[in-house]
């Protein structure tokens, strides 16, 4: 499907959230944008309504929930680092937490830098969002795909510390959890998440004639696939609302088969490159049986310093999440003070290389963000610093 150049594209992201039982409410929705003939920008809230129903009320042997706690201070960051996590594997993919700050040399735009940080094994809070495809090509692996990232957050989500969040999309995107370090929300939102199919869908993909679809629009939405608008507006709206001091990971389950985004590839990649967000991708489709667009997902991995994985059964899939989560916990990070100073915007080549001849000989793969935009002139906008978010 194509569409015309979209100006000043616009996402809104929709949080209901329930005052009488502190049940978090947010289903829908987290982003969508339309163009119309005059390139003006407008705003569709999908079932708006939501949020003048009352949310029902909890059983008297149901425990209540705490709202989440609005004391997040404004702090203003302004440094001069440039920080880059990096990490290190063999050929068998094992990772390696040996290297040293003269086993390596970083350059940007080709002028070598003077590393001024070097550490391993950080234990900086994670912020990480899972997007999960529930297109009909998924609908036979979702329950596998649910089993997994429960598996995963419970592993990797510390109580107090780290944080995560819940996405769902289809030709829309659906908020099904913000950002939370409740382990008991986030396995709310994931059981939340389903397989919803468009109207006259009997299984396998296949769509005949049925009851007339309330609204062509919602019944085209049911049964698209918005890749990259998911990842846009979770690096645009999401991911700016977590905490300065935090690891940002996406972590992205599809078969890669983009089929109705208005945002294009590389608008998702800068928007994530821009919210200093590792993009991790599961490529796994229809019963694990391929029809996986293995090109572009490792093309959004690699230029966010992310890996993508291709699992072919249940235990690679959980494979697949163990090595994210080690991932995420033995980064290296390098900073260091750019020689070029200037507050332009303009995006920066990054390149990590090993020095050391020993290294070099065992092939090891460096996998990091391959640039960054450099600050403006323009003042920063003011970020939130977590604290007790539940």
């Amino acid at each position: 499907m194509s569409f015309k150049v979209i100006s000043n594209s616009l996402f809104t992201l929709l949080v209901l959230i329930s005052a009488v039982c502190g049940t978090v409410a947010s289903r829908r929705l987290l982003a969508q944008t339309q163009v119309d003939s005059g390139a003006q920008e407008k705003i569709r809230a999908r079932r708006a309504s939501d949020a003048t129903q009352p949310s029902p009320s909890p059983t008297p042997s149901a425990p209540k929930e705490e709202l989440p706690q609005e004391s997040d201070e404004v702090v203003r960051i302004d440094t001069s680092l440039t920080n880059i996590f990096f990490t290190a594997a063999d050929k068998n993919r094992r990772f390696i937490s040996t290297l040293k700050q003269e086993d390596i040399r970083i350059s940007e735009n080709g002028q070598v830098q003077d590393i001024f940080t070097f550490q391993k094994g950080i234990d900086l809070p994670l912020s990480v969002a899972i997007l999960i495809d529930t297109s009909g090509s998924e609908e036979r692996t979702l329950p596998d795909e649910k089993a997994a990232a429960r598996s995963f957050l419970e592993a990797v989500v510390r109580p107090q510390k780290d944080e995560a969040a819940v996405v769902s999309f289809t030709g829309e995107v659906t908020l099904e959890q913000g950002f939370t370090g409740s382990l008991e929300r986030l396995r709310r939102a994931i059981d939340r998440v389903e397989f919803v199919p468009p109207s006259g869908y009997i299984g396998g993909g296949v769509v005949v004639g049925g009851t007339p679809p309330i609204s062509d629009t919602n019944q085209i939405m049911a049964a698209a696939t918005a890749i990259w608008d998911a990842v846009w507006a979770t690096s645009n709206e999401l991911l700016a609302e977590s905490a300065e001091n935090t690891r940002r990971a996406i972590i992205l389950v599809t078969d890669g088969e983009d089929t109705i985004s208005q945002m294009k590839m590389r608008d998702a990649i800068e928007r994530a490159q821009k919210a200093d967000a590792f993009v991790y991708a599961i490529g796994i489709g229809d019963s694990y049986r391929g029809g996986v667009d293995e090109g572009a997902l490792r093309k959004i991995t690699e230029q966010t310093g992310g890996r993508a994985y291709f699992p072919r059964s249940e235990s690679e899939l959980r494979s697949a999440f163990a090595q994210i989560q080690r991932d995420l916990r033995e980064q290296y990070l390098v900073a260091y003070s750019p020689t070029n100073k200037v507050r332009d915007g303009s995006y920066r080549h990054i390149q990590i290389e090993l020095v050391n001849p020993d290294l070099r000989r065992q092939e090891l793969k460096l996998s990091y963000r391959p640039g960054y935009f450099a600050k403006t002139s323009e003042p920063e906008t003011p970020t939130r610093q977590k604290r007790d978010r539940p």
